[in-house]
């Protein structure tokens, strides 16, 4: 079995935290004037939808007055780090989104940074993985992938908006292996981000795409994909349609966090009210509308809280990689 999330006491810890902030935000209660978020990747994956997301509850909600978004592709996310930590004393503004690819390509060697080379801001959600094929496929369950696979694997290709050995992709090899196939053997085709994985699904050039739910329902409810698995314990209200893996027999289960880093130096009051802003966030009825929308989990861990968590993530991922062959 692959169970590869946060544990339940971490989730509780988390809500209850989240529900002793008190009464919903209004806008006397600004905390910031603005936010630049950082986003290493490009439009129409999940941390854009992350980024956009969080500065649309907390402009909303009156917490912050403006949230400006820029989005910097390259590197497996390395080129947005990168320029963070060069240009570190100009973006005391700025908050970058990341996920667990940051503690994943510091492991393998994509970029030379890790999270101890930035302010570590905090954790805000949890995201599940999920598998979509074309609205117009014939397949539609994890079942008829799988017989697909078995009948052709090479030209049943799953793709992915991260990097080889990235998170997408070990998502797919870890639902491989709890089919009972080789998780290394998968045919995986990259893409920069959600948006071209997206175009390349469409256009028959991979048969599956592997990505985050909140993208899945975003496309789902478009009309553009089936969704064929989701890699929650049960199903998720946000789209009761979507099947888990487990109920189609493969036992595997994951959660990918995501969170928010800022430019080492950070000042501490800075840094004090970057994080009083999103503590505060989750007792807005502005953010529950985004995070219900996207299928998202509250999980918040702040300051050290996030730097125990983090650390606890690079052991536990470690691992799996090395049982898969990633590293």
């Amino acid at each position: 079995m692959s169970n590869w999330s946060l544990t339940r006491r971490t989730v509780i810890a988390a809500a209850a935290a989240a529900m002793a902030f008190g009464a919903p935000a209004n806008a006397e209660e600004k905390v910031l004037d603005s936010i630049h978020f950082l986003i290493p990747g490009g439009a129409g994956g999940g941390w854009d939808g992350t980024a956009r997301g969080t500065g649309e509850a907390l402009t909303a909600s009156g917490l912050v007055g403006k949230a400006s978004y820029e989005n910097m592709s390259g590197g497996g996310g390395g080129k947005a780090i990168g320029y963070l930590i060069e240009n570190a004393a100009s973006q005391h503004g700025t908050l970058m989104v990341n996920s667990t690819p940051i503690v994943i390509r510091s492991l393998t060697g994509v970029f030379p940074q890790n999270f101890r080379d930035l302010t570590l801001v905090a954790g805000t959600i949890g995201d599940y993985a999920a598998f979509v094929v074309g609205k117009d496929s014939p397949i539609n369950s994890m079942a008829d992938l799988l017989a697909a696979y078995k009948a052709d694997p090479r030209g049943t290709a799953v793709g992915g908006g991260s990097v080889p050995g990235g998170m997408d992709h070990l998502v797919a090899a870890m639902v491989m292996q709890a089919a009972g196939e080789d998780p290394t053997a998968v045919k995986y085709i990259p893409y920069d981000a959600g948006g071209k994985a997206m175009a390349a699904l469409l256009s028959g050039e991979i048969s599956a795409l592997s990505t985050g739910f909140s993208e899945a329902i975003d496309l789902a409810n478009a009309g553009e994909v089936k969704i064929i698995g989701v890699t929650s314990e049960e199903r998720v209200d946000s789209y009761p349609d979507a099947p888990t893996m487990k109920e189609q027999g493969l036992d595997t289960a994951f959660v990918n966090w995501r969170g928010f880093f800022a430019a080492p130096g950070l000042p501490e009051d800075r840094l004090t009210a970057f994080q009083a802003a999103l503590a505060k966030m989750y007792a807005t009825p502005e953010w529950e509308e985004v995070r219900t929308r996207n299928g998202w989990v509250n999980i918040h861990n702040s300051g050290e809280d996030f730097r125990s968590f983090l650390e606890a993530q690079e052991q536990v991922i470690g691992d799996l990689m090395k049982q898969l062959g990633f590293l």
